[in-house]
């Protein structure tokens, strides 16, 4: 049983159980009953999502010291008591179930999932 970190849309893997995104918003186009079978997500959990003025910090990231102020300001919103228990909530899962997590970014290292992954990773996640 582990975590795995995806890019939303792309095809599952073997074992990847849940899928769950947490993006701010759902793919545009796409019909709701066409979520899961399009390889989008199972459930959607904007819960950790960056808010909408953080993304624009990291979707305007073109060099290092602008990507490292997005990722404080991510790293701020998630210590909230609501991100701390979600966050906990999926760190637990990870031990007695398959599950991902993921966002539609093509480059994971320029991704708040990669955030993600690193604070999961410090509260005990057991990742794939």
């Amino acid at each position: 049983m582990a975590l795995s970190i995806v890019r939303l849309g792309s095809p599952r893997q073997p074992g990847e159980g849940l899928r769950i995104g947490t993006v701010r918003r759902p793919p545009r186009g796409v019909a709701k009953s066409d979520y899961a079978s399009g390889d989008w997500f199972d459930v959607w959990y904007p819960n950790l999502a960056p808010s909408s003025e953080t993304m624009k910090l990291g979707q305007a990231a073109e060099d290092e010291q602008s990507w490292q102020r997005f990722v404080r300001r991510y790293k701020a919103e998630l210590k909230c008591p609501e991100a701390r228990h979600n966050l906990a909530l999926l760190a637990a899962l990870s031990h007695s179930t398959d599950l991902a997590i993921g966002c539609y970014c093509e480059e994971a290292a320029r991704c708040h999932r990669s955030v993600l992954r690193d604070e999961l990773l410090a509260l005990g996640a057991r990742l794939a």
